[in-house]
């Protein structure tokens, strides 16, 4: 009802500015330059272009905010939507006390003075939908006495609900009208950019992802993440471990709290690689709002990545691809790297190896030829996957945001400290990955992931093979000779020794892999 209502609205809009009557009286065969000269002298119109500033809030909060935006930032012209929501945060004013208590009371069920000693009215931060607020518990949770708490404010929330749903309308009619919107996929884009808000505002979700971050980073001495208190989330409200901090990028106040900047630099670009092709769970959009460095005195220095709101994964096979991939493009070992991109599917069969070969030599040598402070692992790692372009061929969206992700860490670690040798790093770092993969952990590893399967399969081999041979003697010919029957007998027996035969190997195997494992541990 509210869309519809919105949907109204808009075309209230419209009608008041006269789109059908400047359509019907611009001139029929060149209204496309009529258009262009129209619009050209509206926007030298100062006073038409305030008054269409302050209709654009009737159509919609989120088409009001960003058009407010883009008049002192053009340069989110061509950023992703979420920028830009990040960017509009001064268009809401933070709840005030009573409002507060009034929603953290909805939120838990019982006042806020029965989980908190004390709650600071004023927000850490403000955003369009949520704000963020320091608070003292009752009784400190798993050894933390204070907590950060993440408030979702459900009015606005609303509203870019109801924004989206009409854009999904707006490209749904598009769809019925245009053949080119339908080539493009209109519909199906708009219908991904709300799933995108769905997640961006899904708390939950926010708090598992901390959480699985928190464990693959348990024993890394370079990051931190906040601990998540599981008891103060709800819908409306993310509790985490609160952490005092400064921003990555504010160099004085590093300096103040004696932090060594380039270590932060360069663990910066350490632990971004390692969390995208590692661990295979990164952030997607990686910026310096969601990077800090801890001055605690336990944990100074060490970053803090507590902006868990979009994240995303790599399977292993994309891992193991990105990461052979880059370590033969750092050593310009070209021939290997056009193998990976064949095998991994990213360019049609017919392609021929030594094409793809010398599109890769050809993108990437500029950069080895560069001066080393000048050289950028990030521009390097865009032409392993954007080398297949000329040959129709394509990765994985996943994988773009990966590398993507690992730009923007390499940008903001030489924000923070201009010499840090991001190349360097990032070589090391998946040669490291690379030669874990392929050691021997790396291949127990492999063997204890595929265990479970093994012993799912391997008793079953013989009945499989029975069925086998049944089918093959069911549609054999009735007079089919007695040589036949006796060779499938004889196959059957072969099978079965050597069905015994790897069941004893798997056993000996099992054995010296838990008493390796013994070792290792011991």
């Amino acid at each position: 009802m509210r869309s519809r209502l919105r949907r109204l609205r808009l075309f209230f809009c419209a009608l008041r500015y006269g789109f059908r009557l400047i359509w019907l009286a611009s001139p029929k065969h060149h209204r496309l330059h009529w258009f262009l000269s129209l619009a050209s002298r509206m926007r030298d119109d100062a006073r038409l272009s305030a008054q269409l500033h302050g209709v654009l809030p009737q159509l919609a909060p989120l088409a009001g905010a960003f058009a407010r935006t883009l008049a002192t930032r053009p340069q989110l012209a061509v950023a992703t939507l979420h920028d830009a929501v990040n960017a509009i945060g001064h268009f809401e004013a933070p709840l005030a006390p009573d409002e507060l208590d009034a929603v953290l009371h909805a939120a838990f069920g019982e006042p806020p003075s029965a989980r908190f000693a004390w709650v600071d009215p004023q927000p850490v931060s403000n955003g369009w939908c949520e704000q963020t607020h320091v608070a003292r518990l009752a009784q400190p949770v798993n050894g933390h006495p204070a907590v950060t708490i993440r408030v979702l404010r459900t009015a606005q929330v609303q509203q870019v609900d109801d924004d989206a749903a009409l854009l999904c309308a707006v490209a749904r009619w598009l769809e019925r009208v245009s053949r080119g919107a339908r080539r493009l996929r209109l519909r199906a884009l708009a219908d991904a950019l709300r799933d995108d808000l769905h997640r961006r505002f899904d708390l939950r979700a926010q708090a598992a992802n901390l959480s699985q971050s928190g464990h693959h980073f348990d024993d890394d001495p370079r990051v931190i993440v906040p601990d998540v208190i599981w008891d103060l989330c709800t819908a409306r409200t993310l509790t985490v471990q609160h952490i005092d901090t400064v921003r990555a990028t504010d160099v004085a106040a590093l300096a103040a709290h004696r932090i060594s900047v380039a270590g932060v630099a360069a663990h910066l670009v350490e632990v971004i690689a390692r969390q995208a092709f590692e661990h295979g769970f990164f952030h997607a959009a990686l910026d310096a709002r969601h990077v800090a460095v801890s001055i605690e005195p336990p944990t100074a220095g060490r970053l803090v990545l507590a902006g868990a709101a979009l994240m995303s994964s790599l399977s292993s096979p994309e891992r193991e691809f990105f990461v052979h991939g880059a370590t033969a493009l750092f050593e310009q070992d070209y021939g290997r790297l056009a193998t990976l991109h064949q095998v991994a599917g990213h360019v049609p069969p017919q392609t021929r190896p030594e094409r793809l070969e010398a599109e890769l030599r050809t993108r990437s040598e500029a950069h080895f030829a560069a001066e080393p402070g000048e050289r950028s692992a990030g521009a390097l790692l865009h032409q392993l996957l954007h080398a297949v372009q000329p040959f129709d061929g394509q990765v994985s969206p996943r994988l773009a945001a990966a590398q993507r992700a690992f730009g923007e860490a390499e940008a903001l670690a030489r924000a923070i400290h201009p010499d840090v040798d991001a190349w360097g790093i990032a070589q090391r770092t998946f040669a490291d990955i690379a030669r874990r993969e392929l050691g021997h952990r790396g291949w127990l590893r492999s063997l204890s992931k595929e265990l479970p399967n093994l012993a799912q399969i391997v008793p079953r081999m013989p009945r499989l093979v029975i069925h086998s041979l049944q089918h093959q003697l069911a549609a054999a010919p009735a007079h089919a000779p007695h040589a036949q029957q006796t060779a499938l007998v004889a196959a059957f027996r072969r099978e079965q020794r050597r069905t015994r035969a790897l069941l004893i190997a798997c056993a000996v195997c099992g054995g010296l892999i838990g008493a390796g494992a013994m070792l290792f541990v011991l």
